[in-house]
């Protein structure tokens, strides 16, 4: 019986299961593939065999000599044949055996070499394969595709369409290799090329680059719902393999993510969706939203792995195995990556994997490179100045004291200055927690049965929900929350200056620290003060101090005797003493700068412990103030000079320096290092009048300010501009470190020069009037005084 295939009737169909009909369009697909693969697997050994047919060339034909061999042997077997009855029945045997196999046949039997020797010698690639048995190509089994079937009288007849198969896949294939056989036969050495000629293709190349870089960017940023699968196709530009454009490429490929990221970043951070919420069907829309977001994360991932690949390949030395790029490249290549990863730490603070930015770019603070570390410190510091919430400010700040306390406090000063562009300027204290952020009070149930009726019970009852549902709703941060944040930040800053205070007091950070403390010195708890100023005393009276970390110190110590520390009964004389001998340890040279710092002493110091000071104190500091302005840079003159206003406008009878007589018994002792006992009531500040003379305009008008006595009206007044400014700010605003004056010298303008020779003419003239004049009157004895005459001449 033949086996035919029977069409499956359409009810069979319709219990047949999608399973069981995808895994029989998966096995004919299959059976399809392995028989064309076998097909291009015996053309390709086909084409092979032509093409070692062609290169090589054939051996020698020696028809003619087995020719001769053979008439020899059939001559000889001739006369040595004998008649095969008078052969024995085991020998005739033994022949037929023989006769049937090949090898006997053929071979050469003079010869001793074994039997196939010669044959695999010289067989050629042709031969070979034509003893291959030949394979039909088995023609794949047609798909059906069911349609909907027809009812007839004589009943339902299923409808079937033979499906189409496409060998385009293949024919491009059988394509290709035909072309690269074609290419291989004829292989020509590639023209060697001038350096203009690879210069101009190489540019050529970069041009090509650029613009296919340009077209990806535009396309996402065009419409970023749409491409965001072009993001990969530019992410995978990082990897280029072309030698002479790679490293250009990845800078640039770099740079444009970057920014494409920073434009098309969303202003809230993407959580992955939770498995419900993947299982619920949404929108369209929403659908889209999703897949955007989810598609955005994830380049945006890989794009920050390959930024920390790059750096970790430059620190670790490494080269790739491609050699696409040598290890002198990597250094610049390093350098772009760290310059993305610092842009994008101060433009998306809110997005996601902001703390494994933080992460890479805080070690490289304290990296050797100066570049890679100053551009490090600088994003650091602008994350800081814009950070109004304070969540990147304490993940910074946690990191970096991780940092300082796993390399042993070995780590570079400017780590740790970051912290004074904190915007910390209130915290939660113990004393007023409770007053800083009142919490809405809502009656209580007696309240309202006592005070309102049933009706407005009820109104106020939905009311209170309503503000409650409006509280946690609100998108602004409270300031209760802010100032939790500021108060957990601070308090980290303060243990890691606290720990180097105490275990490292010779470490190149204290400066740091010291400065630190003071900035944020108002800020500490009250129960530190007392151990805090201890600490900064012995510090001081140790002397392994500079003059700068000293002037710290003191600073410090004011600060926290300023703020809450007025209700600690705390002498600060020591710390008055200390600033009053290291006045003289400044002068024009590089110690300029640092008048500001002592500019900030003196403001807390005095302005603000008035009632704390004596007039002796009070009376030497303003004499060694006024020596020192002779010794300091304009800009410094002028903010003691604006100091000394202070004095004089503060405390009383700071006049006494305006008089040439003595107030009192002793001498003025100027070496002596103790202001209340150096007598400088029996001084004057003749300083003052050499300051009158001085070459900066604004020294001189606040020196004759100062010697009319400072008045605040009238004719020895000082302008408004100048008045009501603080010597800290008149001090950065004379500051001459772009080498400029100020106020601005005026030019002179140059005379023409037939100006001049017109002036000299007529003073010629002029002066043969007065000789001539001279000489007649001496003739007629009237003495004439010349040089009086010259005086009253507008030419003398």
């Amino acid at each position: 019986r033949k086996n035919t295939k029977r069409v499956p009737s359409f009810r069979k169909l319709l219990r047949t299961s999608q399973i069981k009909l995808d895994n029989k369009l998966k096995n004919k697909q299959y059976k399809q593939k392995s028989a064309a693969k076998k097909y291009r697997k015996e053309q390709k050994k086909l084409r092979e065999a032509v093409r070692d047919a062609i290169s090589r060339k054939p051996f020698p034909l020696e028809e003619s000599k087995k020719k001769q061999v053979a008439r020899k042997w059939e001559e000889k077997e001739e006369e040595d044949a004998l008649p095969l009855d008078m052969m024995d029945e085991d020998d005739l045997k033994l022949m037929e055996d023989l006769a049937q196999k090949a090898s006997f046949l053929t071979r050469d039997l003079s010869s001793n070499e074994p039997v196939h020797v010669k044959k695999r010698k010289h067989e050629s690639v042709i031969e070979k394969y034509e003893k291959v048995p030949r394979r039909l190509q088995t023609e794949p089994e047609k798909e059906l595709i069911h349609l909907l079937p027809i009812k007839d009288k004589s009943g339902i007849i299923p409808q079937a369409v033979e499906k189409p198969v496409l060998n385009v896949a293949h024919d491009e294939e059988e394509d290709t290799e035909d072309m690269e056989e074609a290419e291989d036969l004829n292989e020509e050495p590639l023209p060697v090329l001038t350096p203009e000629e690879m210069a101009d293709q190489r540019r050529q190349k970069l041009q090509e680059r650029k613009m296919h870089i340009a077209a990806l960017a535009s396309a996402i940023l065009s419409e970023p719902d749409s491409n965001i699968k072009k993001l990969k196709e530019l992410r995978a530009m990082l990897m280029e393999q072309d030698p002479n454009v790679a490293v250009i490429v990845r800078k640039l490929v770099m740079v444009s993510l970057m920014e494409i990221f920073k434009d098309i970043a969303p202003s809230y951070k993407i959580r992955p969706l939770t498995e419900a919420e993947k299982a619920t069907k949404v929108k369209k829309e929403t659908q889209k939203l999703r897949e955007f977001e989810e598609g955005l994360v994830s380049q945006y991932k890989f794009y920050l792995e390959n930024l920390e690949q790059t750096i970790k390949d430059w620190k670790q030395r490494k080269l790739k195995k491609s050699n696409v790029i040598s290890l002198k490249a990597y250094k610049g290549l390093a350098e772009v990556a760290v310059k993305c990863l610092c842009e994008l730490l101060v433009a998306l603070p809110h997005f996601n994997f902001h703390n494994n930015i933080i992460v890479l770019i805080v070690p490289l603070m304290n990296d050797t490179s100066k570049m890679i570390s100053e551009l490090c410190v600088e994003a650091v510091k602008k994350l800081f100045k814009q950070d109004k919430l304070g969540y990147a400010s304490l993940g910074v700040v946690k990191v970096i004291s991780g940092l300082v306390r796993g390399r042993n406090y070995d780590v570079r000063p400017e780590v740790l200055k970051v912290f004074l562009h904190l915007r910390i300027k209130e915290v939660e204290l113990k004393k007023d927690s409770e007053d800083i952020a009142p919490k809405k009070k809502f009656m209580t149930y007696k309240e309202k049965r006592k005070n309102l009726s049933r009706m407005q019970r009820k109104w106020r009852k939905a009311e209170e929900k309503l503000e409650r549902e409006l509280l946690e709703a609100e998108a602004s941060e409270s300031k209760e929350k802010k100032l939790k944040l500021h108060t957990e930040t601070l308090n980290i800053v303060f243990v890691t200056y606290f720990r180097i205070l105490k275990k490292a007091q010779k470490s190149p950070l204290l400066p740091a620290v010291l400065e630190g403390l003071a900035k944020f010195a108002h800020l500490i708890n009250v129960e530190f003060f007392d151990d805090l100023l201890i600490v900064l005393h012995s510090l001081i009276a140790s002397g392994d101090l500079s003059y700068r970390e000293s002037l710290h110190c003191v600073l410090s110590a004011f600060h926290i005797l300023s703020g809450q520390g007025d209700v600690l009964n705390i002498d600060p004389m020591k710390f008055y003493t200390h600033l009053y001998k290291t006045l003289f340890s400044l002068h024009a040279g590089g110690t300029n700068e640092d008048i500001g710092i002592v500019l900030q002493c003196l403001d807390v110091m005095f302005a603000k412990r008035r009632k704390q000071v004596s007039q002796q104190r009070a009376l030497a500091f303003l004499k060694r103030l006024s020596i020192l302005a002779l010794h300091v840079l304009p800009n410094s003159s002028v903010g003691i000079l604006a100091t000394n206003r202070l004095f004089m406008q503060t405390f009383p009878r700071m006049d006494l320096l305006l008089d040439n007589e003595s107030q009192g018994s002793g001498v003025y002792l100027p070496e002596l290092d103790e202001p209340e006992h150096c007598n400088a009531q029996n001084t004057a500040l003749w300083e003052l009048h050499l300051l009158q003379r001085h070459y900066h305009p604004t020294v001189q008008k606040f020196a004759s300010h100062l010697i009319a006595g400072a008045p605040t009206e009238g004719s020895g007044a000082l302008p408004l501009d100048l008045s009501q400014r603080s010597a800290t700010e008149l001090f950065e605003t004379y500051c001459m470190k772009g080498m400029t004056f100020n106020p601005p010298v005026a030019s002179v303008t140059p005379r023409r020069k037939d100006t001049f020779l017109q002036r000299d003419s007529f003073v010629d003239e002029e002066l043969n009037k007065q000789l001539q004049q001279y000489i007649n009157e001496t003739v007629a004895h009237k003495p004439l005084d010349f040089a009086k005459h010259l005086k009253e001449s507008s030419l003398a």
